[in-house]
C-alpha cells in the first residue's frame, strides 16, 4: 500500500475511531480490555483495508470490521487473536482521550445494554449512532424489516433490564 493510501486510513481512522471507542465500551468490562480490542480493531480495519472498494461509507464498512472482530474474540472468549507483530504497523493513530468517569449519566444505559445478545449490542450501538435502517441492516448483513424488528424487540428489553 502506498504512503498516501497509508495517510488516508490514518486519517479516517481518526476522525471515525469513536466509533471504535462504543463497540470497545459495550464488549468490555474494564480499560485495558477497552485499550486491547481498540488495538485488535485498528489492526484488523487496516489488514481489511486494501480491500474496502468504497461502496459503502467508510463508517459504515468501520462498524462492520470492528463488529466482527468483537464478536469473534468474545464468542470464542478469547482477549487477543492473532494479528501477527504490532511493530510491522508503520503508523500511529493520535488516540482521543477517553474517559468513561465523564459518562456517568449513560452508565445504565450501557449496563442494560450489555446483557443483551452480540447482534442486538451491535443493532443499539448502531442506532444510538443514528444510523437509518438502511444503513444498519448493511452493516448487520440483514433486511431492512429485520433490523426495525429487531431493533423494537430490543427496546422492549432494556426497558425491562432498566425497571428491574
Amino acid at each position: 500500500m502506498s504512503k498516501p493510501d497509508k495517510a488516508k486510513f490514518v486519517k479516517l481512522l481518526e476522525k471515525h475511531q469513536n466509533i471504535l471507542h462504543k463497540i470497545c465500551r459495550m464488549y468490555t468490562n474494564d480499560e485495558h480490555g477497552h485499550q486491547d480490542l481498540f488495538q485488535e480493531m485498528s489492526i484488523q480495519l487496516w489488514k481489511a483495508y486494501p480491500r474496502f472498494r468504497g461502496e459503502a461509507k467508510f463508517s459504515t464498512w468501520m462498524y462492520r470490521v470492528a463488529l466482527n472482530t468483537a464478536i469473534t474474540l468474545y464468542r470464542k472468549g478469547k482477549k487477543r487473536v492473532d494479528t501477527g507483530d504490532l511493530e510491522n504497523v508503520a503508523f500511529k493513530v493520535e488516540a482521543e482521550e477517553y474517559d468513561p468517569t465523564t459518562e456517568e449519566n449513560i452508565n445504565l444505559m450501557y449496563k442494560a445494554i450489555k446483557e443483551l445478545n452480540d447482534i442486538d449490542k451491535a443493532l443499539v450501538l448502531l442506532y444510538l449512532d443514528d444510523k437509518d435502517y438502511p444503513e444498519i441492516a448493511k452493516t448487520l448483513g440483514m433486511s431492512q424489516v429485520n433490523a426495525r424488528v429487531k431493533m423494537n424487540r430490543v427496546k422492549k428489553k432494556i426497558k425491562k433490564i432498566l425497571q428491574a
